[in-house]
């Protein structure tokens, strides 16, 4: 493990030969790019090492040192959330199929990972049609009403909570939905057309003709979505574009010969490894998470011939897995179309990331045009008050660099001076002349030095306030020596969306389809909801806190001490010195300290 000098893990790999490895990277030669293999490099304090028995055990804890650590220079998902999964509570009477990132709780199963929200949510509506769930909160049906919901009247829902279906026929639908997850096509194909015949033999016509839609429905489906013969059967087909820092996964689920779901993973290469590496690492973080193994996968050559991959699989599954490279017939067919789906989704997102370049670099330059800034706006910060009243006066300082937010450089801020009085210009005076005091004191420390905050210190470009002219002189006199370094203060009326100059007696007014507007109301934006984040926040700590939050020298443990101590609020606040001072655990100094503020208090 290659750790840095504030002990962050920059990168896990595992080696037969310590020394031929570290060599390795010394040497550059497994790390694509000067300038990231010069980053990486420059940044290595020390080099840490866990010896396993073999390679197997290797590998898990490779994979869970990268899950733990989330080294920068490792392989990884540009999506640092939990994958999503679709769940099912087979704990309840009536089960529900739902959207969740969790898959812990007893008596639930879970499909996935899909690799996007979007997909778990398709998913979804394509069970609703084929084979009809609730989709109502709880553990049982229904709604206060008693009245089917608007999904029963659409064909979406039985209606268990007003007794349209029992029990046991809504639980073959959930099982028919877990066999489709499952893809056990040719099953449920089959148990679809026996539910036909067996209601047109009873003479149930009507649920005949239901049965009948549905399984033309997944039979269409199934055409549809059909890459091969049945005789391909069931396997994964994994496929992997890499280009520079950026490289893209495509996971090709086949079912009975049928494609049952297409997954597009973009990756985060940053230290610019092989293919090779890109696939073992990716292989093992996926199926990691996946609930379910197929017995054979499909890769590129060199995943095939990775043995510990393979057992680390095989242990996990609990059976047999094989790794296989396609060189002919329909299974290479599969492969080399989820290799060109690779490729076509790196152009895409290569493509979408200049295009958003672009647009910010027109936005700016537009921006600097309209206000006539020397140069371009490259750091814009912008302001913005929130209250409730005369309550929790609040600020915050919203960044936005090269077009886009920084949010590591947001700030926010507690009003202090105004008191229990409501003055927006006097909150805004305040919050500005600590940013400009920040400025001042920032700048005199080392960039090494472990007090100095980066975004105060940093001369912005363009100060953005959101209001009026009364907001704007309000923050001209307190960044008075900002203005002198470069700095440009504007403000930006909501009304009108008029933005307001110091020294011009008439507002700008832009078109409202101006990128340079659209910037600027992105980022008040981003302030006013920094802003009211901070307010809510304080606020629902004052509806939870108690006189006790203010005693000296008393933390959460004391105040259960205390209260286990005299059973009620209300004895403890009539508790005498003598009282205070004879609770176990409590030093006699604080037990005075806290008799003097309650008797200050009341």
């Amino acid at each position: 493990m290659f750790v840095d000098g504030h002990g962050r893990v920059l990168y896990v790999g595992k080696a037969k030969s310590i020394r031929k490895r570290v060599a390795s990277h010394f040497s550059g030669r497994s790390v694509r790019g000067a300038t990231t293999a010069t980053e990486l490099l420059s940044r290595i304090d020390r080099i840490d090492v866990v010896e396993t028995a073999n390679e197997a055990e290797a590998l898990l804890a490779e994979q869970r040192f990268i899950k733990q650590h989330r080294p920068l220079f490792n392989i990884r998902l540009r999506d640092d959330k939990s994958y999503p999964y679709v769940g099912i509570s087979l704990d309840e009477l009536f089960p529900r199929v739902y959207f969740t990132r969790e898959r812990h709780r007893p008596g639930r199963v879970y499909f996935g990972p899909f690799s996007n929200a979007k997909k778990v949510r398709e998913t979804l509506d394509l069970l609703g049609k084929l084979f009809p769930y609730r989709t109502c909160e709880g553990p049982e049906p229904g709604r206060a009403s008693g009245n089917p919901c608007l999904d029963y009247y659409i064909k979406r829902c039985q209606a268990p909570c007003v007794g349209y279906i029992s029990a046991e026929d809504y639980r073959r639908n959930i099982e028919a939905i877990v066999g489709f997850l499952s893809g056990r096509y040719r099953q449920i194909e089959r148990e679809l057309e026996e539910s036909m015949r067996r209601a047109a033999d009873e003479q149930q016509f009507e649920q005949a003709a239901a049965y009948r839609n549905r399984l033309q429905a997944v039979r269409s489906l199934f055409e549809r979505q059909r890459v091969a013969s049945d005789s391909v059967g069931t396997l994964d087909v994994i496929a992997f574009a890499v280009e520079g820092t950026d490289a893209n996964a495509q996971v090709f689920q086949v079912r009975d010969g049928v494609l049952a779901d297409r997954q597009s993973f973009y990756l985060e290469n940053r230290a610019g490894r092989s293919e090779a590496e890109v696939a073992e690492e990716f292989t093992l973080q996926y199926y990691a998470t996946s609930l379910s193994i197929p017995g054979e996968i499909v890769g590129p050559a060199s995943l095939s011939g990775a043995e510990v991959v393979r057992e680390a699989l095989e242990q996990r599954r609990e059976a047999p897995v094989v790794l296989r490279h396609a060189v002919r017939g329909e299974k290479r067919r599969i492969y080399e179309l989820a290799e060109r789906n690779a490729r076509l989704a790196l152009e895409q997102d290569k493509l979408r990331t200049q295009r958003r370049r672009q647009q910010r670099v027109d936005a700016l330059n537009d921006l600097r045009d309209v206000l006539g800034l020397d140069a371009l706006p490259v750091r814009i910060e912008c302001f913005d008050v929130s209250n409730l009243g005369s309550t929790h006066t609040v600020a915050s300082m919203a960044v936005f660099e090269g077009g886009a937010p920084k949010k590591s450089d947001y700030r926010r801020f507690r009003i202090r001076q105004l008191g229990d009085r409501q003055d927006d210009f006097a909150a805004m005076e305040e919050v500005l002349s600590r940013r400009m005091a920040q400025f001042l004191r920032q700048r005199e420390l080392s960039p090494h030095d472990p007090n100095r905050d980066a975004s105060f210190a940093s001369l912005p470009s363009l100060i953005v306030i959101d209001g009026g002219k009364g907001q704007l002189s309000s923050a001209v006199d307190p960044l008075a020596q900002l203005r002198d370094e470069g700095a440009v203060v504007v403000s930006l009326a909501k009304r009108l969306e008029e933005i307001f100059l110091p020294g011009r007696k008439r507002p700008v007014v832009l078109p409202g389809d101006s990128v340079a507007l659209q910037l600027l109301q992105r980022l008040r934006g981003e302030a006013h909801r920094f802003a009211i984040e901070h307010n809510r926040v304080r606020r629902d700590r004052s509806m939870k806190s108690s006189i006790l939050d203010e005693l000296p020298g008393v933390g959460p443990a004391r105040k259960r001490s205390l209260l286990h101590h005299f059973g009620s609020p209300e004895r403890f606040l009539r508790a005498t010195r003598e009282e205070l001072e004879a609770v176990p655990g409590l030093p006699g100094k604080v037990a005075r300290q806290i008799h003097e503020q309650l008797h200050r208090t009341r």
